[in-house]
C-alpha cells in the first residue's frame, strides 16, 4: 500500500482529509463521548481521555500511514473544515488484498446520510485504487445503525467469520466485483 501523495477525498457534501493536530479537541471528543462509543470496546490503554491521549492518537495515525499500515480521513463538510468523524482502512491482510474499515461520526451529524456519503468513497477508493478484493466491517451486533448503514452501502453479514477478539462483534464484507 501506498497513501503517498496523501489522497484527499470530495464527495457532493463532504471532504475526507488528513487529521491535524489542530482536530485534537474533536478527536478526544469522539474517542471519549459516550454515546459515539457505546459499542465499542477499547482496552484501557487504547483509551483517548485527555488532549495529550489525543494528540499521541493523531502522531499514532500519522505514523501509520507514513509506514503505509493504515490511513484514516478526517470527515468534514466542504464548507466547513470542522471535524465531525472519522473513517479508516486498516488491518490490511498480509497480501494486501483485503482491509477493514472504520468509523466514528459526531451524534449531532447522525441519521443524515453523512457516514453513508464518506463509506461509498472509501469503498471506491479501496477497490479502485487500492485494488482490494474485500473490504470487511466489525460492528457490535445490537449496533443497529452500524449494520443499517453496512447494508445499505452492500456490506453482507457474513455468519461463518467469527471476531476471536471481541465475541460482541459480528462481520460484514463486500467483495469488489471488478474481480
Amino acid at each position: 500500500m501506498k497513501f503517498k501523495p496523501y489522497p484527499e477525498i470530495k464527495s457532493e457534501r463532504l471532504f475526507l482529509r488528513q487529521i491535524k493536530e489542530s482536530d485534537a479537541k474533536a478527536i478526544l471528543f469522539l474517542r471519549s463521548d459516550k454515546t459515539v462509543n457505546t459499542f465499542i470496546e477499547r482496552p484501557e490503554n487504547r483509551k483517548t481521555k485527555n488532549i495529550s491521549d489525543a494528540l499521541e492518537f493523531i502522531k499514532e495515525v500519522d505514523n501509520n500511514i507514513e509506514s503505509n499500515q493504515s490511513i484514516a480521513w478526517g470527515i468534514t463538510f466542504i464548507s466547513d473544515p470542522k471535524l465531525i468523524g472519522t473513517i479508516c482502512l486498516w488491518n490490511f491482510s498480509q497480501d494486501n488484498t483485503t482491509a477493514e474499515v472504520g468509523y466514528d461520526l459526531n451524534p449531532k451529524f447522525q441519521n443524515k446520510g453523512i457516514m453513508s456519503e464518506a463509506l461509498k468513497k472509501i469503498i471506491e477508493y479501496g477497490f479502485k485504487d487500492l485494488n482490494l478484493d474485500k473490504i470487511e466491517a466489525f460492528t457490535h451486533i445490537e449496533n443497529e445503525n452500524s449494520k443499517k448503514l453496512l447494508v445499505k452501502n452492500g456490506f453482507h453479514f457474513n455468519e461463518n467469520r467469527k471476531d476471536l477478539n471481541n465475541k460482541s462483534n459480528i462481520i460484514f464484507e463486500i467483495e469488489n466485483v471488478r474481480h
